[in-house]
């Protein structure tokens, strides 16, 4: 058995995908690479093929029709054979020295008495252009260099969530919480680090910045003209998030309080993409997506609904709105998220 297995969802990747790739060889007989061709146009299947034949056993390659990002990433996670599983955008791509670490890591904690459920790194936004780079960190957060349970994990602040960036998670519990993303769907990387958290039981986090994160290119999911033009995908995601987490019994406190903070962070990029349409057509897209959460969980909706984001994004009148998209604004010039 392998000890990772790499998914690198793939469409139309000719031209940085083997940077991506060849940042995971160093793993060697260690892990495994599924380069998933997701019906692409242009030169990346002969790519993975490429790869496939010039590293056996180490890269497969994964040829399938066009079903989108989760799609790719659900036909690597039925073909995995590691114990532990990571995906990596085609565009990215990670350390070498953190990398290193990692491995080692995880091989060191094969030999303790309690299995690992879910690794957490440090990554690095690659922003195209920008000199300093802002590295999202988990100190304070979560204690370094320690298996630990939910117990011990400490408070995450407003921005300082977990990405599917950040997590290696144990390839069996993946399958064991029914793990399925939607077709066609962007942004389904929030269920991927969403779904699966109330079936981890330990955590590992090591203090390495393990992932890059590129991010600027014009056409990339998370740039705001492409995220107003997707939006209804956002919605379609924000709502199976909802669905997920409402009325559902999650004992541990500081899990459940973790994941209604992340479903606020999400309820308020929907809001905010929704007002910067500026149209009443997505007005009422967002009026209807805050009473599907209430008709769901009123409890849920009300926590959330007047937390600090909740006011933020529900001020009245067009001035309300404009003061949303300021505080919006100073939050992207802070953290640089696209």
């Amino acid at each position: 058995m392998k000890l990772i297995s790499f998914v690198v969802p793939c469409y139309n990747s000719q031209d940085y995908m083997k940077h991506c790739i060849d940042s995971l060889l160093i793993g060697g007989d260690e892990v495994e690479i599924l380069v998933v061709d997701d019906g692409s146009k242009d030169d990346t299947a002969k790519i993975a093929d490429e790869y496939e034949r010039d590293y056996p056993g180490i890269v497969k390659a994964i040829h399938k029709e066009n079903g989108g990002h989760g799609d790719a990433i659900n036909s690597g996670l039925a073909a995995a054979t590691g114990l532990y599983f990571k995906c990596v955008d085609s565009d990215d791509w990670v350390d070498a020295d953190a990398y290193r670490q990692v491995i080692s890591k995880l091989k060191e904690l094969l030999h303790g008495d309690t299995m690992l459920d879910m690794m957490v790194c440090n990554f690095v936004y690659e922003k195209k252009g920008a000199i300093h780079k802002k590295v999202m960190t988990y100190r304070f957060a979560l204690p370094a260099n320690e298996l630990i349970t939910w117990d011990q994990v400490g408070t995450f602040r407003k921005g300082q969530y977990l990405l599917m960036h950040s997590v290696i998670y144990r390839t069996k519990l993946l399958v064991d919480c029914g793990l399925e993303l939607p077709k066609h769907t962007f942004y389904c990387d929030n269920i991927f680090v969403f779904q699966p958290l109330p079936y981890v039981k330990t955590i590992y986090y090591l203090n390495v910045k393990f992932y890059r994160y590129f991010i600027g290119r014009d056409d990339q999911s998370v740039n705001e003209k492409v995220m107003i033009g997707r939006v209804d995908q956002q919605i379609r995601v924000n709502k199976i998030m909802i669905d997920y987490l409402a009325g559902r019994v999650i004992p541990n406190k500081k899990l459940r309080n973790y994941m209604i903070s992340y479903l606020d962070i999400m309820m308020t990029v929907s809001s905010i993409m929704l007002i910067r349409a500026d149209n009443e057509e997505a007005l009422e897209k967002k009026e209807e997506l805050w009473r599907y959460l209430a008709e769901k969980d009123m409890i849920l909706f009300m926590k959330i609904r007047y937390g600090l984001l909740g006011r933020a994004m529900n001020l009245p009148g067009r001035s309300g709105r404009k003061l949303s998209v300021a505080g919006y604004k100073l939050a992207h010039w802070f953290v640089g998220f696209n």
